[in-house]
């Protein structure tokens, strides 16, 4: 199924190394396009199946916690959306450098260096899960530090110490996703994910409801859940699946750490840089007037924008396969046509969303609520809202480019120069010097959002890919494979074995 859609070496090539042939005429760039979008939502499509499904474990686990008392609820979607939110933004985000290793090499067909990739990423994360763990260990405390109401805090802080399996599977499942997400195996993925999320459904159903054992029951099924989707990925692997991507265990995992190290880092800055500014935003509206109004309608406006998220982070999955598949096998004129074709789709389907939330800014909100005043807050902010959601359908597909390219660290400091240097600031003398509220502190940060989306498209559209396919070849050269030779342009010659 995947060779036969996507090619042998899963760019939709079937093998072959040359680029694709200049478009010349609006009958060759329909045939084109539809080609493409047949790869890119073969992609895309399992992805965001994949990402609602493990977005669902977290909050069914809330859904059985809300049957318990409200004080059951508040700690585990405070320790779900806290602390366990910032170790899987961190982990998500540096197991995002194999995305540009793996992509690369697997299209450039060095098949072998997926495992020595994967298994270094282990390593680092890891170690970071080490580094993290103080976080769960001392959750209470933190959680008095930031003025959390005191049973909030100490029962969140004992979910957290039995949560602490999660955090390890977090280490070991985004390298593995990242695995098989280079080799185009979604298909796969996706399965194991519903798997999983049924598993989890039933067996807190069994320890939560019937045997009654409350949070220590649904923590135990939470991680179980995790590890389902862990040793799912791993099974599948280790059975052969991924033919010369997984040698086994080897020494060359120890070696090249640093540069990958770095690259993991940047990978973590510039994705935690995106997650938090929202979670800011809730932060900042809590100190205006009107505080608990702004923030539930807030909170409503960030669960639609959640939900919509998961569709457009499929398409940051696909582009970045396709990018970093495209620049390995030296085709920069098919990675370019790539983004064209993803951005098209990506921002029709915003447009969709940007239309619906207008049409029915009066009534969407009534499925959250049953305040009439928080209602017409959510309503107030339909427009700002609208907008949101039409960036964001842009902004993960650049995200996904930058992620296949190997741009994470110049990502970084853009979204760190446009959302904390210019977004929040504007936000905030919108809303607590002219008073213009919620509305105004959202639309400061918004600006903010616009302005890291002009300058990534400027960059993008301004960007020399035969260079960015060089450069991909280098990049396979100095972590793990020999010195291959190119033609004039960046095409490799034959694939090369470890020594």
């Amino acid at each position: 199924m995947e060779e036969a859609l996507l090619g042998k070496n899963g760019t939709g090539r079937a093998g072959k190394e040359e680029d694709m042939a200049e478009i010349k005429s609006v009958k060759q760039f329909g045939i084109a396009w539809a080609e493409e979008n047949k790869r890119l939502w073969y992609l895309a499509g399992p992805s965001i199946f994949t990402s609602i499904c493990r977005y669902s474990l977290g909050a069914t686990t809330q859904v059985f916690a809300g049957h318990l008392t409200t004080l059951e609820l508040d700690a585990v979607s405070t320790e779900n959306m806290v602390i366990a939110g910032l170790a899987f933004g961190i982990m998500m985000g540096m197991g995002s450098a194999l995305e540009t290793l793996c992509g690369q090499a697997y299209g450039a067909k060095q098949f072998h260096m997926l495992g020595v990739y994967m298994q270094r990423s282990w390593l680092i994360l890891l170690a970071m899960s080490a580094c993290l763990l103080p976080v769960y260990l001392f959750a209470t405390p933190l959680l008095r530090l930031f003025k959390q109401d005191e049973d909030i805090a100490v029962l969140a802080g004992r979910f957290a110490l039995y949560m602490i399996p999660q955090l390890f599977a977090y280490a070991l499942n985004f390298p593995i996703s990242k695995f098989l997400q280079a080799q185009s195996k979604v298909l796969v993925m996706a399965g194991i994910a519903a798997f999983a999320l049924v598993f989890h459904v039933a067996l807190t159903w069994l320890l939560v409801g019937y045997f009654r054992l409350g949070l220590p029951g649904a923590a135990v099924s939470l991680n179980l859940a995790w590890w389902t989707v862990v040793g799912g990925q791993f099974a599948y692997i280790a059975m052969g699946n991924c033919p010369g991507a997984w040698n086994g265990f080897s020494w060359a995992a120890f070696t090249g750490l640093g540069s990958f190290v770095w690259l993991s880092i940047g990978s973590a800055i510039m994705l935690c840089l995106e997650f938090w500014y929202y979670m800011i935003l809730i932060v900042l509206v809590g100190h205006l007037k009107d505080a608990q109004i702004a923030v539930a309608a807030v909170s409503i406006c960030n669960n639609i924008n959640g939900w919509e998220f998961m569709v457009f982070f499929g398409f940051n999955v696909a582009i970045s396969v396709r990018i970093s598949n495209e620049l390995g096998a030296g085709r920069p004129r098919a990675a370019k046509f790539s983004i064209l074709c993803v951005l098209i789709s990506s921002l029709t389907l915003g447009i969709i969303f940007f239309s619906l939330v207008l049409a029915f800014r009066d009534v969407y909100g009534v499925p959250f609520t049953n305040s009439a005043d928080v209602v017409r807050a959510v309503s107030d902010l339909a427009v700002v809202f609208a907008f949101t959601l039409l960036l964001n359908s842009v902004q993960p597909v650049l995200s996904g480019v930058a992620v296949g390219a190997g741009w994470q660290w110049l990502v970084a400091y853009v979204n760190l120069g446009c959302y904390y240097g210019v977004g929040i600031p504007i936000g905030g003398l919108l809303a607590f010097y002219y008073n213009f509220g919620v509305k105004g502190m959202w639309s400061g940060m918004l600006a903010g959002v616009c302005l890291q989306t002009v300058i990534i498209v400027a960059i993008t559209a301004g960007t020399n890919w035969k260079k960015e396919a060089m450069k991909a070849g280098s990049r396979i050269r100095k972590w793990g494979g020999e010195d291959e030779t190119r033609d004039g342009s960046g095409v490799i010659a034959g694939p090369q074995r470890l020594t």
